[in-house]
């Protein structure tokens, strides 16, 4: 085990996470390669997204129209503005070719609007491009484990 790389991972994804918790979306957007996709399946076993349909399947120009709508102001689902909080944790390095590091993580979200709090759990899949001493987002993949039946309208990005 890669106990160096383990770190470096985690210390990036830990800062994602905190970017999305405090509405940084214009450095996480910031974060990801032009080629980037965030996914979020509708089905947590499946792996042909582009010929399924997902919550969410976004490239670079979607995912800044989503970041546009979170800060509109104008989209039901972010008014009152959600509260979240999310830890993410388990990291476990899947493949390293030298130039992309595949990792998969927990992650669970804590949600509160309109006094109510929710909760999500996810397995998450990242794929990460080294970059001078860090990386840059590819592919983000949310496998919700409840997400057929919990998954209604968020007002931010998972």
């Amino acid at each position: 085990m890669n106990t160096a790389l383990i770190t470096q991972v985690a210390a990036f994804l830990w800062q994602e996470a905190d970017m999305l918790d405090h509405g940084e979306y214009p450095q996480w957007l910031e974060s990801w390669t032009t080629d980037g996709l965030y996914i979020v399946p509708i089905n947590p076993d499946e792996t042909d997204f582009e010929n399924t349909l997902n919550y969410a399947c976004d490239n670079a120009a979607m995912r800044a129209k989503r970041v546009a709508r979170l800060g509109s102001g104008e989209s039901i689902s972010t008014s009152p503005v959600p509260r979240t909080i999310r830890s993410v944790s388990r990291f476990r390095v899947l493949a390293d070719d030298g130039e992309v590091v595949t990792v998969r993580c927990a992650q669970n979200l804590r949600e509160f609007r309109k006094d109510v709090q929710k909760h999500y759990s996810a397995d998450v899949t990242f794929e990460l491009v080294r970059t001078a001493g860090s990386f840059l987002i590819r592919r983000k993949i949310i496998r919700l484990i409840n997400s057929t039946d919990t998954l209604q309208g968020i007002g931010y990005i998972l």
